[in-house]
């Protein structure tokens, strides 16, 4: 039987990533869309015949199994919250939440409503991330992790809600961080982290020329982005392993690229390649191991972009029917959340640190 599933939000992730693959999908039947704007039902030419909703009233635990959410980062823990108290699942966009307090209303909610919480993080189930994975039993133990996602020009809706704190929760860091922050975890297993150093800059967010342009988003007219557009961390887990995370929405490189770092005491691995969808991209993922000053260059899959996001919706059958699953996701999250908080605490201290004139 299929899973009955409704999207929730058209923008460009309901729209572009989430309707055209849940209809495609042998193993899904989308029921259902939910938007407020009017021009949603204009803009479903992908699905015609889906009934579009403008509230979340019409969904009901009888006629939905699943919502795949997609608002802005400020709505997710209130949407998947009312879905989930509902008996409705809800597979979540990252962020799954902006604070620690948002991670306790969705766990209150899920406990409550008997539903499941499953995360959206497309990085981990991408084929060159997985080979990356097979990897590490060859590296010994581990020690250091470099992961870096970096765009050449790729600020979202320039002025839009991405580039605003009140609605995105904060800039690249709630966005390209958090891939990042879960690829970590994909391939290390989860974790604590008892140190985190951060700091961040704005230096390209306020200007429209360096926008994403394969978004096709219309700058926001008379917005101005108050969220960094850069983020550069120091971590340490409890098991040990220190990582540098540096995940930029613009900069003065030629692609964008994504690099993962991971060394260990009998050797060191590293992937390079482009997440995402920008165009802008290297055309093949690169992978190799370096032993005792030998780099050998190692196959990886090459798959079509976005290959991840439907390779998510294959495991979902088996996700939502396990009674495990529930809390796992909102877990992973306060442990993100909680880092995220913690990097933004240490830029905000380095700020406040560099405004204060020096004493002579």
């Amino acid at each position: 039987m299929n899973i009955r599933a409704a999207v929730v939000g058209f923008g460009w992730a309901g729209r572009e990533l989430w309707l055209p693959r849940l209809t495609e999908h042998a193993g899904f039947d989308v029921v259902a869309v939910v938007d407020p704007a009017p021009n949603a039902r204009a803009a479903l030419d992908a699905a015609p015949g889906v009934p579009v909703h403008p509230t979340l009233d019409a969904l009901t635990a009888r006629a939905v199994d699943l919502a795949v959410v997609a608002v802005p980062n400020h709505l997710h823990a209130e949407v998947a919250a009312r879905l989930l108290g509902k008996g409705i699942s809800v597979f979540l966009e990252k962020p799954v939440c902006l604070t620690s307090a948002e991670a306790d209303t969705l766990a209150a909610a899920e406990r409550d409503g008997g539903a499941t919480l499953l995360a959206g993080s497309a990085a981990p189930h991408r084929g060159d991330v997985d080979a990356l994975a097979r990897l590490l039993p060859e590296l010994g133990r581990i020690r250091h992790v470099d992961l870096s996602w970096v765009r050449a020009r790729g600020i979202p809706q320039a002025g839009g809600w991405f580039t605003q704190r009140n609605k995105a929760g904060g800039g690249v860091l709630f966005d390209l961080g958090w891939h990042l922050l879960d690829t970590l975890a994909s391939l290390l297993g989860p974790a604590r982290f008892t140190q985190v150093v951060g700091v961040t800059s704005n230096d390209f967010v306020g200007s429209g020329t360096w926008s994403a342009a394969w978004r096709q988003d219309e700058p926001a007219a008379g917005a101005c982005g108050d969220v960094e557009d850069t983020a550069r961390g120091f971590l340490v887990r409890d098991d040990g392993v220190s990582v540098c995370l540096s995940a930029g929405w613009a900069s003065h490189e030629a692609r964008d690229e994504t690099r993962i770092q991971v060394a260990g005491s009998a050797g060191t691995a590293e992937l390079r390649c482009t997440f995402g969808f920008s165009p802008n991209r290297h055309p093949h993922a690169r992978l190799t191991l370096t032993r005792e000053g030998t780099t050998t260059s190692l196959p990886v899959p090459d798959e079509p972009i976005g290959t991840e996001y439907r390779r998510q919706l294959d495991g979902l059958t088996e996700a939502l029917g396990d009674p495990g699953r529930r809390g796992r996701a909102i877990g992973e999250a306060r442990t993100t959340v909680r880092v995220i908080e913690g990097f933004y605490a240490s830029a905000r201290s380095t700020h406040e640190q560099t405004a204060v004139p020096a004493r002579h």
